[in-house]
């Protein structure tokens, strides 16, 4: 009878280990589905494949322009540091997280302290991506300025799939090409022959097709005065003798130095006196853009429709 009982109590010892061995197998699967769920594979604009977590918490972003879609998807909370020096003006509410240096210097020390889950750079910070890798998983969303349009929804894109904002993603999307369609039937009927140029303390670049501000005419749809300018992330360098003699309809410009400093004694390009005596001058059509948008933003959900608000101004 002992002997029975005692086979009773070492069967149930044996029925609870194997019960609790079970749960702790299903613990471990539960444990390790719920990792590989909690991260997402995407592609950088180099090329790369980049493991990151879902919905980070702890995102540093040296790209203003994927900044400003993070924002517009209402993750800005997640933002735990940004190169806040030449922060634009429209992205404020991030001058109270951490500063983590400038856009060709970041402070490596102070970022890797913030411990981020999550590295945004863009072509500024590429030197710097393997000290940055080092420290969390870096994406580079770098703009091709070859395919501007396609390269910026693909950037929106990506940042949405990190944080599950895909729908979100494409109804902004939607809403910012319809807005795009509508100018670039204008600005594509109006006939106007336009010159995208930038000055930086008396020195003066122009910009066409392919080039750092190509989306005037690659996505916008004006065109260009002169189709030879040569495709180049400074430019092509160009004299004041140059504007008039191309005499272009409109002049859209950036003034490099209101948006990173510098020798700012030289008069705006609007008064100078060639420029005066252009046609684009004389019809009140010469364009002051928004430089800390310009230079230092771009490829982002806000900064797309507040670059097209600002071009649309020559079609008034």
């Amino acid at each position: 009878m002992k002997l029975k009982k005692l086979i009773t109590a070492f069967t149930g010892v044996l029925l609870v280990a194997t019960l609790l061995a079970a749960c702790g197998s299903k613990k471990e699967a539960d444990s390790s589905q719920k990792a590989k769920t909690d991260t997402i594979e995407v592609v950088g604009a180099d090329g790369s494949k980049v493991k990151v977590p879902k919905n980070p918490s702890k995102v540093v972003v040296f790209d203003n322009g994927s900044l400003d879609t993070i924002q517009a998807l209402g993750e800005g909370k997640s933002v735990v540091g940004v190169a806040k020096k030449n922060l634009p003006d429209y992205l404020k509410e991030f001058k109270n997280v951490d500063s983590i240096g400038g856009l060709k210097e970041p402070d490596l020390e102070k970022i890797n302290a913030l411990k981020p889950q999550l590295i945004v750079i863009s072509a500024r910070q590429q030197g710097f991506k393997a000290d940055l890798e080092k420290i969390a998983p870096v994406l580079d969303l770098s703009m091709d300025n070859k395919k501007v349009w396609e390269s910026t929804q693909s950037h929106i894109l990506t940042l949405a799939s990190i944080y599950g904002k895909e729908a979100e993603a494409k109804k902004q999307i939607e809403t910012l090409k319809t807005n795009i369609d509508a100018v670039k039937k204008k600005a594509e009927g109006s006939g106007l022959k336009t010159l995208t140029l930038m000055t930086n303390e008396g020195q003066v670049a122009a910009f066409s097709e392919g080039s750092r501000y190509a989306i005037i005419n690659d996505t916008f749809g004006f065109k260009s005065v002169d189709e030879t300018i040569k495709a180049s992330t400074h430019g092509q360098s160009v004299s004041y003798e140059y504007v008039l003699e191309k005499n272009p309809d409109v002049i859209f410009f950036i003034d490099r130095t209101k948006a990173v400093g510098g020798d700012s004694k030289e008069a705006s390009l609007k008064d100078n006196e060639l420029v005066k005596q252009t046609t684009a001058s004389k019809n009140g059509k010469v364009v002051e853009l928004n430089a800390s948008i310009w230079y230092l933003s771009g490829g982002g959900l806000q900064s797309t429709q507040l670059m097209l608000d600002e071009v649309a101004q020559a079609l008034k």
